[in-house]
């Protein structure tokens, strides 16, 4: 009895003590609330020291905190048990409170403590399916990305948009499911105009045609023209396109909307490459292959309707076959001729053919929003890179076309663009970088039409291919830097280069109408309004007024079309009479032309490859020094240009030594590429091969293509096919047949002088050679970028030149001055 009496009493005791703790507690806290009031009503307006404030503010937070502490703890004291809920509706009247039923049921919402439901919802999340990018945009009003540095524009124009009446018939439909192919084809603004055009075509052999990028000229056209007869007879139809890209991209849109594979009834044709057979009736191809089709049909025989298609770019190959068609339409009344441009300047072309009428079709255009930067930009790519950003960023959904020069300037940017999105991470949507220029393999040029994901955004990086030759669907911003790459030749130095310079007028209105195709749109010009009014030329400058014309001449001389009829020969704008003369001394040179200027047996076999005269002659001569397998191999690389070897930057010296590999004994440059191809072929036209010595695989394959056909055209011409590996020289002086003009000595100074032309050019820092200083040495072009650079650059013999061209050189000519010695005498001083 005493334990239990003692347990009892300790019991008690802790009880008391926690009773008295808590009382106590509860007269401290009102204390110390009392002492709060008591400090706001004694010292409220009164001066206090600093000591005295923070003392007062101490006391007043723990007074908050405690009180809280303590409010806390006694709600916590009502979830301890169960309460009984009130009732819902009222049980005297039996009457249904519904309001109070929907506060009850809602109230689990509002509460704090509701972690299953969170936990279902997580889970429930993570089930459901989700389509389109994983960082799709996030709506939110809280933050906006700033950049750090930005491009400002002035908003100066709104350029008009037009519809036809089919258009306005089909806008409510382009909201729904994208239709099939063929629904597709009666949406283009020329579907209205179909059975208007057939007629004209039947009442007139000439028509040109006008109608914006867009209207669905290119493609529709030539089907048109099937469906409606056309092409029976074992007739083609003929579709030019100034750029390879367009032709093999149009052929295989039109292949698929005729339900049919790409190279049987539809199929392209471009140099080194043939994608046709015998059921072809549709046929597109660059100018410049119908232009070799004249060698072997005078009258185009195999045609019935030649379309000359974009003939407001006036390239070179389309000016010459203005002036051919013109003469066959006259001599075939059955062909008929269509000239189709995306430009008004149709009356020119119109008064060229004989006042040929003009068939003019709208285009689907909406209203664009020009705007111009407020000042020049001092670096037009980086101002490129973040005026994309900055649209990526700020604008609504639509994909944006960016206008660069060419392959360098498109690669620089895409590598920019994704570092600096990466660096971005989530804070911005996925945006998706399409490159698209001439070297791209097919299949990723195909991708710039592969329609966008869901909350992500295209930019596609292009050169002005992408102004006339390619829609592409879904481009609702425009970025224009106003430059292009445009191709000068200089008569009297024989320099042919590709410099950038400022687009016309007629160009910026070209790009910039590439934004109002699906919608309205907007063009972001990186040049001020000055600029454009003032600076730009309102007309591009046709290619044949500033090219080297000795190809050219050759194929119209093989055509038959010589010195006196070659200067009577229709150009719509004649070339320069120097550029014309120059191109006949070369020729003259090279043995294709003799001094009667008639047409040589050389020169014939010439004509037959689609190459430069200096590579063709170079070609001929190897059957002489019985080396034409490994010229041939060195031509197709020589073609393919200066993409065979690439140079990572983080991997710069790896790759130049594997460069240098091929270089081994100071060979020279057509030697490595000839080392490079035979490697590549000994490894079984390994792609690993190619990965591990830094070269581009799709332009060895394309290298391989263009040596196949060359090797074809070699039996055409009766050239056997023979090899001579080990004779060096053999190969060397096959060269030098060809590029003899492109000889070059070493001067006192260390730089090089061309030996019939008082300029001084540098070996390019790229070339084998570029640490050898040889005295003298043969190159295959220049370019003039900071200087004149000598690119692939190869040894040679001062006596091989006259040997080869005695014609050409004399003995002054390649003497070695820097051996000369001054003569022995008195000075004057004597």
């Amino acid at each position: 009895m005493k334990r239990i009496a003692a347990t009892d009493i300790e019991t008690l005791r802790v009880v008391s003590r926690q009773n008295y703790l808590k009382l106590r507690q509860e007269r401290k806290l009102q204390q110390l609330k009392d002492e709060v009031e008591d400090d706001r009503y004694l010292f409220e307006g009164i001066p206090i020291s600093e000591s005295e404030y923070r003392h007062i503010m101490y006391k007043k937070e723990m007074c908050d905190l405690l009180f809280a502490e303590k409010n806390k703890e006694l709600e916590n004291n009502h979830h301890d048990y169960y309460r009984m809920p009130e009732a819902y509706d009222d049980q005297q009247s039996a009457a249904v409170n519904q309001e109070k039923r929907f506060s009850v049921a809602m109230q689990r919402y509002y509460d704090d403590d509701h972690k299953e439901e969170a936990w279902e919802d997580y889970q429930i999340r993570k089930a459901l399916l989700k389509y389109g990018s994983d960082d799709k945009r996030k709506v939110s009003d809280d933050y906006q990305l700033i950049f750090e540095d930005k491009t400002d524009f002035i908003k100066a124009e709104m350029m008009d948009g037009y519809k036809n009446n089919l258009e306005m018939a089909f806008e409510k439909s382009s909201r729904a499911k994208r239709p099939v192919l063929q629904e597709e084809r009666k949406k283009l603004p020329i579907y209205a105009f179909r059975d208007e055009f057939l007629q004209a075509v039947n009442n007139h052999q000439v028509i040109v045609i006008v109608g914006e990028t867009g209207s669905g000229k290119t493609t529709q056209i030539p089907q048109y023209l099937h469906e409606a007869g056309y092409t029976k007879h074992g007739r083609m139809i003929a579709c030019t396109q100034p750029r390879r890209v367009a032709a093999m991209s149009v052929a295989a849109r039109v292949s698929q909307e005729m339900g049919v594979k790409l190279g049987h009834e539809v199929g392209y044709s471009i140099r080194f490459e043939d994608c046709t057979s015998e059921k072809t009736v549709v046929k597109y191809m660059t100018d410049g292959m119908l232009l070799r089709e004249f060698l072997a049909q005078p009258e185009l025989d195999s045609y019935s309707v030649v379309m000359v298609d974009e003939a407001h770019e006036r390239t070179l190959s389309t000016d010459i076959l203005f002036g051919l068609v013109k003469d066959v339409v006259r001599a075939r009344p059955d062909l008929k001729l269509l000239i189709s441009s995306a430009t008004l300047d149709a009356e020119k072309f119109s008064n060229y053919f004989d006042l040929a009428p003009i068939f003019k079709i709208p285009g689907r255009r909406y209203p664009v929003e020009i705007h111009y930067t407020k000042s020049p930009e001092a670096n037009y790519l980086d101002a490129a890179v973040v005026t994309a950003l900055q649209i990526h960023a700020t604008q609504s959904p639509g994909d944006i076309l960016v206008f660069l020069t060419g392959q360098e300037e498109i690669e620089t940017v895409e590598q920019i663009l994704k570092h600096r999105v990466r660096g971005l991470g989530t804070k911005i949507a996925e945006l998706i970088i399409c490159p698209i220029y001439a070297n791209l393999p097919t299949e990723l040029q195909a991708k710039i039409f592969e329609p966008t994901p869901e909350g992500a955004r295209k930019v596609v990086l292009a050169t002005n291919i992408a102004e006339t030759s390619l829609t592409i669907d879904g481009i609702k911003y425009v970025i224009d830097p106003g430059f292009c790459k445009m191709k000068t030749y200089n008569p009297r130095t024989g320099i042919e280069s590709l410099l950038v310079t400022p687009i016309s007028k007629a160009s910026a209105m070209q790009r910039d109408g590439r934004s109002g195709r699906t919608g309205p749109g907007k063009c972001f010009r990186l040049y001020t309004s000055h600029s454009f009014q003032n600076d730009l030329d309102d007309n591009t400058s046709p290619e044949i007024q500033r090219t080297n014309l000795a190809n050219v001449v050759l194929t119209l001389y093989s055509l038959g079309i010589e010195y006196e009829k070659l200067l009577r020969f229709e150009f719509m704008d004649p070339p320069p009479a120097d550029a014309i003369k120059k191109a006949m001394e070369l020729l003259y040179n090279l043995g294709a032309l003799n001094g009667q200027g008639k047409l040589t047996k050389v020169g014939r076999r010439m004509a037959e490859f689609p190459l430069d005269p200096m590579l063709s002659k170079m070609i001929v001569a190897s059957e002489k020094y019985k080396c034409s397998d490994e010229i041939i191999s060195i031509a197709a690389m020589l073609s393919v240009g200066n993409s065979i070897f690439y140079r990572p930057k983080d991997k710069q010296v790896h790759a130049d030594n594997a460069r240098m590999n091929f270089h081994t004994g100071d060979v020279g440059d057509h030697i490595a590429h000839l080392n490079v191809y035979n490697s590549w072929k000994e490894n079984n036209y390994s792609s690993q091969w190619c990965y591990e010595n830094y070269i581009q695989v799709r332009s060895m394959k394309r290298a391989r293509d263009i040596r196949d056909q060359l090797g074809g055209l070699l039996e055409r011409v009766e050239i056997e096919s023979t090899s001579n590996s080990n004779d060096l020289d053999a190969i060397k002086k096959s060269i030098l047949s060809g590029f003899f003009p492109h000889a070059a000595k070493l001067q006192k100074n260390g730089t090089y002088g061309r030996v019939k032309h008082l300029q001084t050019v540098h070996i390019h820092p790229s070339s084998g050679l570029a640490e050898v200083v040889p005295r003298l040495v043969l190159y295959h072009e220049l370019v003039l970028t900071t200087k004149e650079y000598m690119r692939q650059v190869t040894e040679i013999k001062p006596e091989w030149l006259l040997e080869i061209a005695p014609h050409y050189y004399q003995l002054n000519d390649v003497e070695d001055s820097s051996s000369k010695k001054m003569p022995r005498g008195h000075g004057l001083a004597h």
